[in-house]
């Protein structure tokens, strides 16, 4: 499954490597991409919106929820 998660603060790819990072690590995860021209990240996996969010936010940024899912 992928989903859409926006991502307030991100501002260059430096940004868009700390949040895949971060969304990377989260259990579920499959890959992440962010981009900080829509402030969004989209990730492949099934991990539950809510650990997404949090690891973005313990990255340093805003991520907000619902996410708009999507099957591929």
């Amino acid at each position: 499954m992928s989903r859409t998660i926006g991502v307030e603060g991100l501002s260059c790819e430096h940004c868009e490597r700390t949040v895949e990072e971060a969304l990377a690590d989260v259990d579920g995860v499959t890959a992440a991409r962010a981009d900080h021209e829509t402030d969004t990240a989209t990730v492949e996996g099934d991990a539950e919106t809510a650990a997404l969010v949090d690891a973005v936010a313990a990255a340093g940024y805003d991520g907000s929820a619902p996410a708009v899912e999507r099957t591929a």
